[in-house]
C-alpha cells in the first residue's frame, strides 16, 4: 500500500523494521516503489537496493520480477555498464530463459542505444518469445531511427505464431509517420486493412487513434476525418489528433469548428493537449475572444493552471495578437519556468520592439540562472537588428563563443545570425570578420548574408567578391546579384546575370522578376518589359505587384495600349494597381481617362492614399483639366480626411501655373501650412517662364536660389526668363553668378532601342558608328521641313 500510494520513507522504515527479510516479494515491493517514483534519487534508491540484495544475509533469491523491475531504472538513468552487470547476474542465475527477463534486456538495451547488438541478441535468446518481446524489439528499432528495419521485424512478426496486439500496432504506426510522406500513406493504408481484418483490433480506441494520429500528420485529413467519424467510442486522444491534424495542416477554421464541437459533447473537457493545439489557431485567424475563453476554461482547472506548456502556448497566443502586457502577466503566473517559457517571452518583446522590457526580462533570466539556448541567443539577435544595437550585437556575439554555440556544429544557425545581424545593422566591417571565423562552416546563407549586406550598403564591389568566390550559390545568390547591378546603374550587367541563372538550369522566381524589372525601366526597353511579361504568364506567376509594376513599366515604356490592356485583363485590382494605370494615363497626357480610372477606384470602395491623389493631380495638371484638378485637391481633406503633403502642394501649384493661374499658385504657396521646397518653387518658375512673368519668376527665382542653391537648372530657366523678355543684363548677372559658383550643365542624352538593340547618344559626342548616316539624314530633314510647301 505504502509503496503504490507514493509513501517510500514509510514504506522504508516498515521494511527496516522486518525482522526476516527473506521473503524476495517484499523485496520487490520495495523495488518497485522506488523505480515507480521516477526521481534520480529514487532511481539510484532502486540499483543501492538490488545490490543490497546480494549482500543480505537472509540470501532472498532474486528472481525474474527483480530483474524486470531494476533494468527499466538502467535504461531511465542511461547505465549501460549497470545493465550489463545485471545482465551477467541473469546468466550466472539461471534466468535468461525467462522470457520477462529477455523483454526487460531487450528493452533496456534498446533504449541505451545498443540496439543493432545487443538488443537484437537479446532478443534472439529469448526462447519463448511473447507479444511483448516483439514489441520491444520493434519499438528499439524505431526509437533508434533505424524505421525499414523496425518494419522488416513487424513483418516477420506477422508471419510468426504471435499475433500483433494494439502496442505493436501503435508502435508501427508512429514509424510510418517518420518515414517519406509517400511510404508513410501507403504503408498505413496495409496497416489499416490489417487492423479492419482484426475486430479486436478495429473496435480498439488507441489504435484507432494511432491509425487518425497518422493520418493527421502526413496530411490525410480526408482518411483521419472519416475515421474519426466511424469511430464508435472516442476520447480526448481522439479529439486532440483531428483538431491537432487539422491546426497543422492549414484548415485552421475546420479545426476550430472541430473545438466547438468538442465542447457542445458535454462528456470530457479539453486537456492540455487540446489547448496547446487550439491555442495558435485563435492566434492565426485573430479570434481573440475565442483564445480569452479558452484561457478562462484554463484558470478554473488548476491542473492546466499548473501545466508549462499551456502557459507557454498562452503566452505565444497574447504575443501574436499584439497583447504583450497580458502576455507577461500569464508568464508571471507560471509556477515553473521553463526555457521556452523565457523564449517565449522574450520573442514577444521582440516584436514589439520594446527595448527596456526585453533587457529588463534578459537580466532577470540571468539573475535566476537560466542558461540561454540558440532559440534565445535568435530571440536577442532578433530584436538587437530591429533596433539597430550594433554594441548589443557584440555583446550576443561574445556569449555565444563562451557557450560554444557560435561554431557548433549542432547550431549553425547562431553564427549565421550573428553575421546577418552585423549586415543589416551596417557594421560590415565586423561581417566580414564574422565571415572570415566562420571558416569551414560557411555556406550559400553566409555567402548570402553577406551580399545581401554589401548590396544595402551600395558596396558592388565588395559584393563581386564575395559572389565569385562562393563555390555554391542558389536562386537567392543571383537574385542579390542582379539586385546589385540594378541599383547600382549597372543594366546590362544585371540582364546578362538573368540570362546566364537561366542557362545553368535555375528557374528564376518572383524575387528574381521583381529584381530585373528595375532594369527594364532604366533600360526604357519595351522588348524586355514583353519578354518579362511572357515569363510570367508561363511560370503562373499569380501577384498583384508583380502585375502593378509591369503595368507601371509599360508606361514608362511608352507602351500606354499595353498597360491598359493588362489592366483591363487583370482580375484583381488593388490600390497599388490602379495607381500604376493613373500614373501611367498621367505620364502620357491622358487626363481623362486617369479620372475615370480614379473614379472608377472611388466607386469600388477602395480608399486612397497620398500617392495616387498625387498622380491623379499631376494627371489633371499635364491635361490642362483645372477645374477636375482644384475639386481633387479640395476633396484630400474634405472627403478623404487627408492632410495635404508637400507632393500635393507640388501638383496643385503647377495645375494652377500651367493653366495661366499665376498669382493663384504664388498665393497658394504663401498659405501653406510649412515652408515650401524647392521642388514647389521650380514648379512655379518653370511656368512663369512659359507665361513671361518676369517679376513673379524673379520673386520665386529668389525663394528658389535659398532653397536650393546648386542647381544650375534653376539659374538657367531665369536666364531664359530674362532673354525673353530682352533683359540682356539679368541674363549676364545670373551667368557670373553660374560661373563664380562653377556650375557645368551636364550633357544631354537620349537613348532609342531598335530591333532590340540600344543606341546611345550624348550631346556632343561623335562615338556611334552609324552617325554618318543619321547626321547625313538629319540635315535632309532640316533641309525638307524648312523648304515652303
Amino acid at each position: 500500500m505504502y509503496a503504490k500510494c507514493g509513501g517510500l520513507q514509510d514504506c522504508q522504515k516498515l521494511f527496516d523494521r522486518m525482522k526476516q527479510k527473506n521473503d524476495i516479494v517484499t523485496w520487490n515491493i520495495l523495488l518497485s516503489g522506488y523505480a515507480s517514483s521516477k526521481t534520480f534519487v529514487d532511481s539510484t534508491n532502486v540499483m543501492r537496493l538490488f545490490n543490497a540484495m546480494h549482500e543480505c544475509k537472509e540470501n532472498p533469491k532474486i528472481n525474474a520480477i527483480s530483474v524486470a523491475i531494476v533494468l527499466p531504472v538502467c535504461a531511465r538513468l542511461q547505465e549501460l555498464g549497470s545493465g550489463r552487470s545485471v545482465h551477467g547476474f541473469v546468466i550466472k542465475s539461471g534466468l535468461e530463459s525467462e522470457t520477462l527477463v529477455g523483454n526487460a534486456l531487450v528493452s533496456m538495451y534498446a533504449k541505451c542505444g545498443c540496439v543493432l547488438g545487443d538488443a537484437y541478441y537479446a532478443f534472439l535468446g529469448t526462447v519463448r518469445k511473447d507479444v511483448v518481446s516483439w514489441n520491444a524489439i520493434i519499438a528499439g528499432y524505431a526509437e533508434n531511427g533505424l524505421f525499414e528495419i523496425s518494419f522488416k521485424m513487424f513483418q516477420q512478426m506477422v508471419m510468426s505464431p504471435i499475433e500483433p496486439n494494439y502496442a505493436t500496432v501503435a508502435n508501427i504506426l508512429s514509424v510510418c509517420a517518420s518515414v517519406d510522406h509517400d511510404k508513410a500513406y501507403y504503408f498505413g493504408k496495409e496497416i489499416h486493412c490489417y487492423v479492419l481484418r482484426r475486430l479486436e483490433l478495429g473496435s480498439n480506441v488507441s489504435v484507432c487513434n494511432s491509425l487518425l494520429s497518422l493520418y493527421s500528420r502526413i496530411g490525410s485529413l480526408k482518411e483521419a476525418e472519416h475515421l474519426f467519424r466511424m469511430m464508435k467510442v472516442r476520447d480526448i486522444v481522439s479529439w486532440n489528433a483531428i483538431i491537432g491534424g487539422y491546426a497543422l495542416c492549414g484548415g485552421s477554421h475546420k479545426s476550430l469548428e472541430l473545438f466547438h464541437e468538442l465542447l457542445s459533447t458535454g462528456i470530457q473537457g479539453p486537456d492540455s493537449v487540446t489547448c496547446i493545439s487550439v491555442l495558435p489557431v485563435c492566434a492565426q485567424l485573430r479570434k481573440f475572444e475565442e483564445g480569452q475563453k479558452i484561457h478562462e476554461y484554463i484558470r478554473t482547472h488548476p491542473l492546466l493552471c499548473e501545466d508549462t506548456a499551456v502557459g507557454n502556448a498562452l503566452i505565444s497566443f497574447y504575443a501574436k495578437c499584439d497583447e504583450v502586457l497580458s502576455a507577461f502577466q500569464t508568464f508571471s503566473k507560471i509556477p515553473r519556468k521553463d526555457l521556452i517559457s523565457w523564449n517565449a517571452m522574450l520573442d514577444a518583446y521582440s516584436e514589439s520592439e520594446n527595448s527596456a522590457q526585453f533587457f529588463n526580462l534578459l537580466c532577470q533570466m540571468f539573475k535566476e540562472g537560466i542558461r540561454p539556448d540558440s532559440i534565445t541567443i535568435l530571440s536577442i539577435l532578433h530584436f538587437v537588428c530591429s533596433v539597430s544595437i550594433v554594441k548589443k550585437v557584440k555583446e550576443v556575439h561574445a556569449y555565444s563563443i563562451r557557450a560554444s554555440l557560435f561554431k557548433s556544429y549542432r547550431e549553425p544557425t547562431v553564427g549565421n545570425a550573428i553575421l546577418d545581424a552585423y549586415a543589416k545593422c551596417g557594421d560590415m566591417e565586423y561581417a566580414f570578420k564574422t565571415f572570415e571565423s566562420l571558416s569551414g562552416m560557411t555556406n550559400v546563407v553566409t555567402g548570402n548574408t553577406m551580399i545581401s549586406g554589401y548590396v544595402s550598403r551600395g558596396s558592388l564591389d565588395d559584393a563581386e567578391i564575395i559572389f565569385s568566390k562562393m563555390s555554391q550559390k542558389d536562386l537567392t545568390t543571383w537574385n542579390l546579384m542582379v539586385r546589385a547591378y540594378a541599383e547600382n546603374e549597372c543594366p546590362k550587367h544585371a540582364v546578362h546575370l538573368f540570362h546566364e541563372l537561366q542557362l545553368l538550369g535555375m528557374k528564376p522566381d518572383m524575387v528574381s522578376v521583381m529584381s530585373v524589372l528595375p532594369v527594364c525601366a532604366r533600360l526604357a526597353s519595351v522588348h524586355l518589359v514583353r519578354q518579362c511579361h511572357g515569363y510570367i504568364i508561363r511560370s503562373s506567376f499569380q501577384d498583384v505587384r508583380l502585375q502593378g509594376a509591369l503595368l507601371d513599366l509599360y508606361s514608362k515604356c511608352g507602351s500606354i495600349d499595353s498597360a491598359q490592356k493588362l489592366f483591363q485583363m487583370s482580375l484583381q485590382k488593388d490600390l497599388v494597381m490602379f495607381t500604376a494605370m493613373v500614373g501611367g494615363y498621367a505620364m502620357h497626357g491622358m487626363g481623362k481617362e486617369a479620372l475615370r480610372v480614379f473614379d472608377n477606384m472611388i466607386d469600388l470602395e477602395i480608399k486612397p492614399d497620398h500617392v495616387i491623389l498625387t498622380t491623379v493631380l499631376s494627371a489633371c495638371s499635364h491635361a490642362g483639366l483645372v477645374n477636375e484638378g482644384l475639386s481633387i485637391y479640395e476633396s484630400i481633406d474634405r472627403v478623404h480626411g487627408m492632410k495635404p503633403t508637400m507632393e500635393h502642394y507640388a501638383c496643385t501649384v503647377d495645375l494652377l501655373a500651367r493653366g495661366g493661374r499665376l498669382k493663384d499658385a504664388y498665393s497658394l504657396i504663401t498659405a501653406m501650412p510649412y515652408e515650401a521646397n524647392a521642388n514647389v518653387w521650380g514648379t512655379l518658375l518653370g511656368a512663369c517662364r512659359n507665361q513671361r512673368e518676369v517679376e513673379l519668376g524673379r520673386t520665386v527665382a529668389d525663394h528658389l536660389f535659398k532653397v536650393e542653391a546648386n542647381n544650375i537648372g534653376n539659374y538657367v530657366v531665369m536666364s531664359n526668363i530674362y532673354a525673353a523678355d530682352a533683359r540682356w543684363d539679368g541674363v549676364k548677372e545670373l551667368r557670373k553668378l553660374m560661373k563664380d559658383k562653377d556650375l557645368k550643365k551636364p550633357a544631354g542624352c537620349s537613348w532609342i532601342e531598335v530591333e532590340c538593340e540600344r543606341h546611345v547618344f550624348v550631346a556632343g559626342d561623335f562615338l556611334h558608328p552609324a552617325r554618318t548616316i543619321i547626321y547625313d539624314t538629319l540635315c535632309i530633314l532640316d533641309q525638307q521641313i524648312k523648304e515652303p510647301p
